[in-house]
């Protein structure tokens, strides 16, 4: 699959930076995980716009010879067919370059701007200075970009040298839900939901899927192949964000198997709690985790309090440590139908407490955005304590207002034993009797007529997969 899917609101708003350049000059920052998608957005965004870029993309090499690349990329746009001279400081390209750019500069994209840093990390310094001496006074467009997230984070902060000089940052997420029905038109709205339990949203993943297999054979073809591009992937991806990843995959690993907090992890991988938080503070600046924190706890109080637990942030990462990782003596010795029915014994369940939930928040906060919601909410997520536990909560404060919904992804219709069971809970959830309370309920097979009839003595939301599905494209 060729075409290009998504990303409206990143064109939209590279298009306004862009616009920006004639008053004042753009330097972007574009960064995300790997194949997520940031080198398509940005050639096919370049195009569009029917204006003159250069692409050049560095590599893990020497300085001198990121210099020559880098040259090599600026001759093919400003004098194709020619070769470049050496050059040896950056200072010197720089300012040809500079030069050579004019009063009408092309757009210009640094892919895996990292590499080149590595290589020689005076490279910002250098890049600092000529900004602020020769490009910054041109109308013109400069985008970095990287999948080291790591270093671009880095890059970032207060004491890197290129601090303070970015019009625009852009950390690239992978695609939403909705995106799935372009990549799998053939799917029905719950294999979609399976499959993006698996897969999350990183097109380069999607692609490799066929869609005219069903998820379970391409999840034998390519997850359980010995020598896939999705056997390394964990590791790589890992690796391309930060150093000694032995730690780190640990941590990763004891939450996919279900430590989600720090005691907990602790007992897994042997790691004392106090050698412990850095890599958990790492680990959320780059996204490959998430701290989680019940919606009910007060605002002043969610930083403090130790009712946090920390989860998976990428879909696949916490389908392959969950799944893939503790059976690979079995895939290496050829025995997928073995681990796929290990597999599906716990899958349908898996699918259900992540990513259906996560998908039934996502629908609150669309429709919240559409208007369609009885209040807006200041925090989603859901609820846990000794007491009760609900699987979407959306909660105002000010207003006194809160939705508590229920999740089923069971093939059963749900009955109204559910709905009262969540209307029952309800005062251990709720902060105080004047309250006002909503619910919703999501349910991938539906309801029976008496949990219709309950729920409306409670006025609630009834969403099944087929609009919840619905509702997720059209605000798509």
């Amino acid at each position: 699959m060729n075409k290009f899917v998504g990303r409206q609101a990143e064109i939209i708003e590279l298009n306004r930076l862009l616009k920006d350049r004639t008053r004042l000059a753009q330097f972007v920052v574009v960064y995300g995980r790997r194949r997520v998608g940031k080198t398509s957005l940005l050639l096919h965004w370049a195009q569009q716009t029917g204006l003159p870029y250069m692409y050049w993309v560095a590599h893990r090499e020497t300085a001198e010879s990121a210099r020559y690349s880098l040259a090599r990329a600026f001759w093919k746009y400003a004098f194709p067919g020619q070769t470049p001279p050496r050059f040896d400081t950056w200072e010197a390209l720089f300012e040809y370059m500079a030069g050579e750019i004019g009063d009408n500069p092309p757009i210009m994209i640094w892919d895996e701007f990292p590499y080149a840093a590595e290589s020689d990390p005076s490279l910002p310094s250098h890049l600092q200075a000529a900004w602020d001496h020769l490009f910054k006074q041109k109308p013109m467009m400069l985008i970095l970009a990287g999948s080291h997230v790591g270093m671009m984070v880095d890059m970032m902060s207060y004491q890197a040298p290129l601090y303070g000089r970015f019009s625009g940052q852009f950390f690239l997420k992978p695609l939403n839900f909705a995106a799935l029905s372009e990549f799998f038109p053939h799917y029905d709205a719950a294999e979609r939901v399976a499959t993006y339990a698996c897969l999350g949203g990183v097109p380069a993943y999607l692609e490799w899927f066929n869609p005219a297999q069903s998820l379970v054979a391409n999840i034998k073809q390519h997850l359980f192949s010995p020598s896939g591009m999705f056997r390394s992937e964990p590791t790589l991806l890992v690796g391309d964000l930060v150093r000694e990843t032995r730690l780190y995959e640990a941590i990763i690993r004891a939450i996919a198997n279900g430590a989600h907090t720090p005691g907990e992890m602790t007992t897994e991988t042997s790691i004392s709690s106090p050698n412990l938080q850095p890599y958990l503070k790492r680990l959320l600046e780059l996204h490959l985790i998430e701290r989680r924190v019940p919606a009910t706890i007060p605002h002043l109080q969610r930083e403090t309090t130790t009712r946090s637990r920390y989860h998976i942030s990428d879909p696949y990462l916490r389908f392959y440590y969950r799944f893939i990782e503790p059976d690979l003596d079995l895939i290496e010795l050829g025995q997928t139908d073995v681990v796929w029915n290990k597999i599906s014994e716990q899958f349908r369940a898996f699918v259900g407490v992540t990513t259906f939930e996560e998908l039934c928040r996502d629908w609150v906060a669309n429709q919240t955005r559409k208007g369609k919601m009885p209040f807006l909410f200041q925090f989603l997520g859901s609820h846990w304590s000794g007491d009760a536990q609900v699987d979407v909560v959306a909660i105002n404060w000010r207003e006194k207002a809160i939705l508590l919904g229920e999740c089923k992804w069971g093939l059963e219709s749900v009955g109204r034993n559910v709905v009262r069971e969540l209307i029952e809970k309800s005062p251990l959830v709720v902060p105080d009797k004047d309250w006002q309370v909503h619910y919703a309920f999501f349910a991938r097979a539906g309801f029976t007529e008496a949990a219709r009839t309950e729920a409306e003595s409670v006025n609630a939301q009834m969403i099944d997969l087929t609009r919840l599905d619905h509702d997720l494209r059209e605000t798509a």
